[in-house]
């Protein structure tokens, strides 16, 4: 058994609900919990700082200051969130089963974390060591008996109480509760921590645990089931499904990660809080989701859409809820994760222009009704209001599809998806019909003019690629979209020698690529920010598909057989990886990465299906170019 100080991200397992999510490190310590909703402020946070800064851990018991050791064993139970983890000590095995409640769309009941410990052979000490810290660990609570049986105990911290049921805890001076109790083989004690409003009268009282673990287990493997997808990989795939819909919230949002602050680069600054809706990601998510025979988040997100947007304030990043108010904020107490500072919670990137956004959304509401969604009145309303807003915002400059902080520019990426918003309307609005043919062939025309501007614009006239914004010669690993989405074919030239020259200049030798250049000094960086960041996960996956767009399927195969070894023992993925110190990076798990790795399995099925006379050739520099401006015939 090792032991360790510090626990790298990609150690850590994720419990969650699709309401609220925490992770599980190797040593039975939870170290990261946000109560009753994701955006919530945390009461577990010394994943960002220290014990401190509150954790409950259960596991083997250990004293005199010794490191608690990790698991020998874990893994997820079958096709869910249900986590087992297994220690072997000098006396005996013990398993702790870690889960939280399954959810409901109709009774969301207070959110409830269960640990279940069990003996399976000799006599183990054990240890439930108990310290909340709410606030993001600023608070201490108020420690109380419960008046509804001796061996609960309530911690309280306005607004919120936390009660813990299970064997009896003792609370000493510095605000750290401990139980301590021996299991042997068969014997089984069960703990659980449930939250509720502090003010509310009526006090949660705990339920049946295995009532509650196969009601779980069963609800997760059904939904599993359902997923459609029997090629290679099916397991990753799965896996990967499911860690996407533990952060699609029943009411319809999908939120990026369940955690904030997890640095792009050890000490640096680049460290953001992911636990919101993007409607970017959550679109992406959702057409995911959608390939893999998934239509009921697709149907909850829709109407999210179309409760939340306001058509003439597009934000980038909304939460939960819908609520809009995102203020950013710098939480001075933590000292971060491995000392990566700012800490940061709230995001202001929702004040941000992101043209992209426009193209993602409209291209998942056509893929919704490809998949069987009725039309939606509301919906066609919501995208005929944003065209009308698009038609004049897109030739403005951007902070783009990288959020970033430096000035905006007018990015080739943003510009693409701008396309991409007014092809999809144009091919949803012909299905109507009682379409209006005028604002049809204006739409087009529009659509038209946009991507003869990009085809003038956006590429580097000595190199014949495209480039990260007008009138620069960077390149941006966004561009390997392209093909993709159909902006153009896969043996255009320009695409070709993009692709080879994003491989070539942001790809590692290990097939990992970097979203775009990065300097150490501040004011080199397009993104306004200083230092470097490990490769982003998802552009690697993009790489992939984009060289299958090319006719390289042998070579994008290989490149997805090493991407696929990526991903944590437990199937998870941060949003980064470090080439250097080979460890994921960013907030964790992401859903963008996680997508994109569904997304590679299901295109590497279909090209490597393709039969050879419709698949295109291996392409080089020199193929025929397309049309600098695509036809509409089909539309």
């Amino acid at each position: 058994m090792r032991t360790s100080a510090t626990w790298r991200i990609e150690d850590h397992a994720l419990l969650g609900n699709t309401v609220s999510a925490a992770l599980v490190r190797p040593d039975g310590a939870i170290d990261w919990a946000c109560l009753p909703a994701f955006d919530s402020p945390a009461v577990f946070a010394s994943l960002l700082g220290t014990d401190e800064h509150g954790l409950w851990r259960v596991g083997p018991a250990v004293y005199d200051g010794t490191l608690p050791s990790a698991a020998d064993r874990r893994h997820y139970v079958g096709n869910s969130l249900v986590l087992r983890q297994e220690w072997d000590t000098a006396d005996g095995c013990v398993s702790v089963t870690d889960f939280m409640p399954a959810p409901t769309v109709s009774d969301r009941a207070d959110p409830r974390i269960y640990r279940i410990v069990e003996g399976i052979s000799g006599e183990v000490r054990v240890a439930s060591v108990f310290r909340p810290r709410p606030g993001y660990g600023a608070t201490r609570p108020y420690f109380e008996r419960s008046a509804h049986g001796a061996q609960r105990l309530l911690a309280s911290a306005d607004p919120d109480s936390y009660w813990l049921d299970g064997p009896q805890h003792t609370a000493n001076v510095h605000g750290v509760c401990r139980a301590d109790f021996t299991v042997r083989a068969g014997q089984i004690v069960v703990l659980s921590l449930t939250w509720a409003p502090a003010k509310r009268t009526a006090v949660p009282m705990p339920s049946d645990a295995f009532t509650e673990l196969d009601a779980t287990t069963e609800w997760w493997e059904q939904w599993a089931a359902g997923c459609i997808y029997e090629g290679p990989s099916r397991g990753a795939v799965v896996r990967s499904a499911l860690t996407i819909k533990a952060m699609c919230d029943p009411g319809g949002g999908v939120v990026a990660a369940p955690t904030t602050s997890l640095p792009e680069q050890v000490g640096g600054e680049r460290n953001w809080d992911y636990r919101f809706v993007w409607p970017r990601d959550s679109a992406l998510a959702i057409a995911t989701l959608l390939r893999l025979g998934q239509l009921d988040e697709a149907r909850r997100w829709r109407d999210w859409v179309c409760d939340t947007i306001n058509p003439e304030r597009l934000q980038p990043v909304y939460r939960v809820n819908g609520d809009s108010d995102l203020d950013e904020e710098i939480l001075t107490h933590l000292p971060g994760y491995e000392n990566s500072r700012p800490v940061r919670i709230g995001n202001g990137a929702a004040g941000q222009l992101q043209l992209d956004v426009y193209g993602e959304l409209a291209d998942t509401l056509l893929l919704a009704e490809d998949a069987g969604l009725p039309p939606s009145p509301r919906c066609d309303a919501l995208l005929l209001a944003l065209a009308d807003q698009l038609e004049q915002r897109w030739r403005r400059p951007d902070e783009g599809i990288w959020e970033i902080r430096g000035p905006a520019r007018h990015f080739t990426h943003s510009k693409i998806l701008a396309w991409v918003f007014f092809d999809r309307l144009v091919r949803l609005l012909v299905r109507r019909h009682q379409a209006d043919q005028a604002r049809l062939d204006h739409l087009r025309a529009v659509r038209d003019e946009i991507h003869t501007d990009v085809c003038t614009n956006g590429i580097d006239p000595q190199r014949g690629v495209f480039t990260q914004y007008y009138g620069g010669q960077d390149l941006d690993a966004a561009l390997l979209l392209i093909p993709t989405l159909k902006f153009l074919p896969g043996d255009d030239k320009r695409v070709i020698a993009t692709v080879e020259a994003i491989q070539r200049e942001l790809a590692t030798p290990d097939g990992l690529v970097h979203r775009y250049p990065t300097q150490e000094r501040r004011g080199t960086n397009v993104d306004g920010l200083s230092g470097r960041e490990g490769a982003f996960l998802p552009c690697a996956f993009w790489l992939a598909d984009a060289l299958a767009e090319i006719g390289r399927v042998s070579e994008s195969r290989e490149l997805l057989d090493r991407l696929l070894l990526l991903p944590s023992d437990l199937g998870l993925l941060a949003e980064e990886y470090g080439p250097v110190n080979r460890r994921q990076l960013g907030n964790y798990p992401q859903v963008f990465s996680t997508l994109a790795l569904v997304d590679s399995c299901l295109a590497q099925r279909r090209a490597v299906s393709l039969p050879a006379q419709g698949r295109p050739a291996p392409a080089r520099i020199g193929a025929t170019p397309a049309p600098a401006v695509l036809t509409a015939a089909e539309v």
